[in-house]
């Protein structure tokens, strides 16, 4: 059985192939890099315009919409060997894919033409909100609600927050309340596809109505943006509803939910990464540090450290890409939150290496 499980986890030629150049984009391009961006909290633009040639914004992306096609288990190799370099790099496409994914599985077909060639090049990137200022994991209990005009168009009004690349995204897929009567709450949401000015801290002509206040200054997590959204009477068209006004008006809890359930997959392909880097870390540190004349990767008690970190790396990274095997048939669901779990413990445990904070910038 064993056996098994082990060759199902082996890398195809295509895999190896991609994962290789991302690593060396990684090793060339991002590692050398990301300690001034992170520093500055400054977005990494000449990063993200290589990552534009590369593709790798349109990885999952059909290669009918000028994407790579790829599944979700390359995509989760992919972003650990970003995240190896620095997090914040995956977080300039995790949302982007998030967006991507929701308009392969829900979107109507003008939906899916008019706007995912654009971003399979990264020419235009996608956001994806659904949390509030006065709410947390309660999504039910969103306040954003929108009302449709004698037009035909919906009127969008309230306050998003937490929202990565909601500066400089050109789309945010939005939740929002559009029956507040309903009974139970959830049936009573919509995602509209929310156009916008990248860039643009105030929308105007016909994308006026959705603002931007300035970034939220954070801990960590630099280089990549997470703002407030404001919308003020911001009007969008009916065929901007997720799936359109027939098939996706108050069914946006389920195409929401399902999207996050994907996405961590990522997260835990996020985990992963930083503790590969903190290993790395570890391991060079551990051969350049003496004691009683030797490096302390001779000594067998760093060797035990080194040895159980190496080994929950593994363990997270197994079990990662078999969450992504099974998400990808739609099976076991709940493996992507044991997933998550293991990875973020075994970067925990990397962290406390000396030196290994460094793994996030």
């Amino acid at each position: 059985m064993a056996a098994v499980a082990a060759q199902n986890m082996e890398k195809t030629d295509e895999q190896k192939a991609i994962t290789e150049m991302v690593r060396q984009f990684a090793d060339e391009q991002i590692l050398p890099n990301a300690e001034h961006y992170d520093h500055e909290d400054s977005f990494p633009e000449p990063i993200v315009e290589q990552m534009k040639e590369l593709g790798l914004f349109g990885v999952t992306i059909p290669e009918e919409y000028g994407g790579m096609g790829l599944d979700l288990t390359t995509y989760a190799m992919i972003v650990e060997e970003l995240s190896r370099g620095w997090i914040s790099i995956s977080g300039v496409i995790n949302t982007h894919f998030i967006g991507s994914y929701l308009l392969m599985k829900f979107g109507t077909p003008e939906q899916r033409e008019k706007y995912l060639p654009r971003m399979a090049t990264g020419e235009i990137r996608a956001a994806f909100s659904l949390s509030e200022p006065e709410l947390g994991s309660d999504v039910q209990a969103i306040k954003t609600k929108a009302v449709k005009q004698d037009d035909g168009a919906y009127e969008i009004n309230g306050q998003k927050m937490w929202v990565t690349n909601g500066l400089l995204s050109s789309l945010v897929f939005v939740l929002v309340k559009t029956d507040p009567e309903a009974e139970p709450r959830h049936r009573g949401f919509t995602c509209f596809i929310a156009e916008k000015e990248p860039g643009a801290s105030e929308n105007t002509g016909a994308l006026a109505g959705l603002n931007v206040p300035p970034k939220i200054k954070k801990l960590g997590y630099k280089g990549v943006e997470s703002t407030e959204l404001v919308f003020d009477g911001y009007r969008c068209p009916a065929e901007r509803i997720l799936g359109g006004e027939q098939a996706g008006l108050n069914k946006a809890f389920v195409q929401m939910m399902d999207a996050l359930e994907v996405g961590r997959v990522n997260v835990a392909a996020r985990g992963v990464g930083i503790a590969q880097r903190a290993l790395e870390l570890a391991l060079r540190y551990s051969q350049e540090r003496k004691t009683f004349g030797r490096p302390i990767a001779e000594h067998q008690a760093i060797q035990f450290k080194l040895a159980d970190m190496a080994t929950q790396v593994d363990a997270a990274r197994l079990l990662t890409l078999r969450a992504a095997k099974l998400v990808s048939s739609r099976a076991a669901w709940i493996l992507v939150a044991m997933s998550a779990s293991l990875n973020w413990i075994a970067s925990c445990s990397a962290i406390g290496t000396p030196n290994a904070c460094r793994s996030c910038a």
